[in-house]
């Protein structure tokens, strides 16, 4: 049985078809992170597969690069974009 969140990705997948890839990973950002991370990482660019991320500060860039593997199959799994690499980098104040 399908649980709540895959099905709620899956329509989410669905109804981003029409956007531009970029728009359609900003707005898979805080599905495929959580609210909490997601408030701590904008995205940028997506160049050449690769999409940049920037983020707020050091101790959420540590967390996002221990999960890069599992945040970049999420995201592209939940806009239906092909990411061959995440690029993140640290906000200047």
């Amino acid at each position: 049985m399908e649980n709540m969140r895959d099905v709620l990705r899956r329509n989410l997948r669905q109804s981003l078809r029409a956007m531009p890839p970029s728009d359609r990973l900003a707005a898979a950002w805080p599905i495929a992170c959580g609210r909490a991370m997601a408030e701590h990482g904008e995205i940028l660019a997506l160049t050449d597969g690769t999409l940049s991320i920037r983020v707020s500060d050091p101790a959420w860039l540590d967390q996002m690069l221990s999960i890069r593997s599992i945040l970049q199959h999420d995201l592209a799994r939940v806009a239906g974009v092909p990411l061959t690499a995440l690029h993140f980098e640290l906000k200047k104040f």
